[in-house]
């Protein structure tokens, strides 16, 4: 490596030794010190300290699944009303005893969860209830109910028959995932990244373990919104850690390996509510362990992008310094100056006044377009995504089960997309996911429930087109928009996109009208987001746009693919 590439960490293409030349000093000179320059040429794009990095934020990234426990904690129970005309006394009476059909009406799941046949006034027994002490010719509503199981909080604050207000726990869950955005932004901004993780956790942690302890209800769905809104940001905060101080090339498979923890994560929940059943035992068994990430603020290095961002250079060798001794490499005194250089011009020069994004947005046609597209294929993937998590729970009666492989199954998708994103392009790769999961989503309806394999195979195959697009989804929305506005747009496109999350919880519900009502949501959403991404110009093997004009140049014109930012 020659002294000025080493000095100025821009290397040029062959390595040429040092003349003296000012004008060779001044062309050197133009383009500032980039850590991605310091990663490719010195330190390594990924080494042994990326690779411990991973290793401990995948702890976090595992844990941060564990607030979708509402999915068992609040699930529906089998319910019915209960008879006390025949003795039953509590609700945990025999849920299906011989004599069921001549107090409730038959129902496609064997009886009617919600009404009753009108009692004559005389009284039978639990082993004698005959059908002459109803009128069976009329019905009405439930006074009391009896249950299948005790282990949710259906059972235990009697939500029998208010499936709206049982699944606003996971509505909230998601309003919380919107909510918490704006905030750990804010603090892993302003305090760095590994407070944010830091805090993040601690929240999570701790309102989950004083969410298992609620008196009734609204308490319960209440700390679930604190919960998520104070700590459901520790997944953004681990992820930045570990793709932060790796270099470009490798950038979308640790995306890849982030989604997959993810996923694991949610694995180990559903095996902890097979093991654990009650729910109160269960949240507490997945949320005292979280507690344990606050030791990370003794250990885990501070990333180095921040640090630079906010001028903490001293800091950020000592870090640097770190990562050249793990990863058994070396960072030159010349390049560790000219990175202490831009980030102290970083934090002193202000930017230049420029048009705002809405102004900037309007005048262009094109951006304007995109705007308005990119955000459906977020809520699309996130409606989708949650919503198979979620109903996967009663595809039969074994819902731990079809949980771990709705999970399990995310995992190939997302080596999918690793494979193919590069070779076949992200246009395609996005909209063959749409319309795989759509179609598998549409043909499900149909399935026979007597079917289990099939019903279960086409479920997860449905699972696996949208892991797809989860992963893409990334990707290919970030290179359709400028360098100035590309993370303003992504977050308004996957803020946008939190309406299909919100609203996935609530599907469960649709069912009670018509078994196919959720699939079919699923399946016409995937068709129009399919669509929707042929409109936009591929991306692949072109340069990443710094400008509007090269944004809407896209697809336009032979761009190849420069250094992305």
């Amino acid at each position: 490596m020659s002294e000025d590439k080493n000095k100025n960490g821009v290397g040029e293409s062959t390595n040429r030794k040092q003349d003296g030349s000012n004008s060779r000093k001044a062309s050197v000179y133009e383009k500032p010190l980039d850590l991605d320059d310091v990663l490719i040429n010195e330190l390594g794009q990924f080494g042994w300290f990326q690779l411990r990095n991973i290793a401990l934020v995948s702890v976090p990234i595992i844990m941060s699944a564990f607030s979708s426990e509402y999915i068992f904690s609040a699930a529906t129970i089998p319910h019915r009303c209960r008879i006390p005309e025949c003795g039953e006394d509590g609700k945990l009476s025999e849920f299906h005893p011989e004599w069921i059909l001549n107090a409730v009406p038959e129902s496609d799941s064997r009886f009617a969860s919600c009404e009753r046949y009108v009692p004559l006034g005389v009284n039978g027994s639990l082993d004698l209830c005959p059908a002459n002490i109803f009128d069976r010719t009329q019905t009405t509503g439930c006074d009391s109910f009896v249950y299948e199981r005790d282990n949710t909080v259906a059972y235990e604050f009697d939500l029998g028959c208010q499936e709206w207000l049982r699944a606003l726990a996971g509505t909230l869950n998601s309003v919380g995932t919107l909510l918490v955005l704006p905030i750990t932004g804010y603090v892993s901004d302003r305090f760095g990244r590994k407070m944010a993780l830091i805090i993040n956790h601690l929240n999570l942690a701790l309102f989950g373990l004083i969410r298992a302890f609620s008196v009734n209800y609204p308490m319960y769905v209440v700390l679930q919104l604190v919960q998520t809104t104070l700590g459901a940001g520790s997944y953004s905060a681990a992820y930045i850690f570990a793709a932060e101080l790796v270099g470009p090339k490798y950038r979308v498979i640790v995306t890849a390996v982030c989604s997959s923890m993810y996923a694991i994560g949610q694995i180990v929940v559903g095996g902890v509510a097979w093991l654990v059943e009650p729910w109160r035992y269960m949240i507490m068994a997945l949320h005292i362990p979280c507690f344990l990430i606050i030791s990370y603020y003794w250990f885990l290095s501070e990333s180095v992008r921040w640090l630079l961002s906010k001028g903490k250079s001293n800091e950020a060798q000592t870090v640097l310094e770190t990562v050249a001794r793990v990863n058994k490499t070396h960072i030159s005194e010349k390049s560790m100056e000219a990175l202490k250089s831009t980030s102290q011009k970083t934090t002193e020069v202000s930017d230049v006044e420029k048009p705002g994004l809405f102004r900037s947005i309007i005048s262009s046609p094109t951006l304007l377009r995109r705007v308005c597209t990119t955000p459906i294929w977020w809520i699309t993937t996130t409606f989708v995504y949650y919503g198979l998590s979620i109903n996967s729970t009663s595809l039969s009666d074994t819902i731990h089960l079809n949980f771990i492989l709705t999970s399990a199954i995310e995992i190939p998708g997302y080596i999918t997309a690793i494979l193919v994103l590069d070779r076949i392009g992200r246009k395609t790769t996005l909209s063959i996911g749409y319309f795989l999961s759509a179609l598998c989503n549409i043909v499900f309806v149909f399935i026979s429930n007597d079917l289990y394999v099939p019903r279960l195979l086409i479920f997860l195959l449905g699972k696996f087109g949208i892991s797809v697009v989860m992963t893409s989804n990334y990707l290919f929305t970030s290179e359709l928009y400028p360098t100035e506005y590309r993370h303003t747009c992504l977050a308004f496109s996957s803020m946008i996109g939190r309406i299909g999350s919100i609203t996935a919880p609530l599907t469960p519900v649709l069912t009670e009208y018509w078994h196919g009502i959720p699939s079919l949501l699923f399946g016409g959403m995937g068709i129009l987001s399919g669509i929707l991404v042929l409109t936009q110009p591929e991306t692949l093997g072109t340069k990443m746009p710094d400008t509007i004009a090269e944004a809407e140049a896209l697809g336009k014109t032979d761009n190849k693919r420069g250094e992305s930012r």
